[in-house]
Formats: structure tokens, C-alpha cells, sequence
């Protein structure tokens, strides 16, 4: 089964090695059909502290690492963190090399 993956905004990077992500979702009331603006906080694994208040970021559904904390974090205003950033940078080398 693929791994949720989420946006939403940084509320708090007091901890260490952890965020706590605000995600916000549009949800259609069932008897009004009007839409209603709900919202959900995430405890998400940043090991490189590397988040700010306010970033934006992408966080994935992972095993357990702690009795809350069941995301890590993927990208920070859009750009890869860690390893799959450096992982894409031997990627786009690789395309770019011509073949001979």
C-alpha cells in the first residue's frame, strides 16, 4: 500500500529532531453542502533540523518512531532534504553526461 503523503505549514520546531505540521483540508458538510476549512496537527520526524516556523512542507506516512510521531518530513519549500536530495542530484548527473 503507497505511503500518504501531506503539505502543510510548520507550527512549532521547539523540539528537537521533530516539527509539529498544521494540515489543512476542504471538506464538503454532508446536509449543507457547503465546504468547511478543516485542520490537523502531525508530530513529523526532521532529522537535520532544518525547519523553521512557517515553512512549507511535504510529510510522509512511515513506521512508528515514537508514540506520536509516525511522519517524516520529505521537502521544505520545495526543495528534497538529505538523502533524497543528494540522490536526485546523481540523477539529473547521470542524464546530463552525454553516452558515447
Amino acid at each position: 500500500m503507497p505511503r500518504r503523503v501531506l503539505n502543510g505549514r510548520v507550527t512549532s520546531d521547539k523540539m528537537d529532531k521533530t516539527i509539529t505540521v498544521l494540515v489543512d483540508r476542504r471538506v464538503m458538510h454532508p446536509l449543507y453542502k457547503k465546504f468547511i476549512r478543516k485542520s490537523k496537527k502531525y508530530a513529523a520526524h526532521d532529522e537535520e533540523n532544518v525547519c523553521k516556523i512557517g515553512d512549507l512542507v511535504r510529510i510522509q506516512e512511515c513506521a512508528p518512531i515514537s508514540k506520536r510521531k509516525t511522519w517524516t518530513l520529505l521537502e521544505r519549500n520545495g526543495s528534497g532534504i538529505g538523502n533524497a536530495e543528494a540522490e536526485s542530484a546523481a540523477v539529473m548527473a547521470s542524464l546530463s553526461e552525454p553516452t558515447a
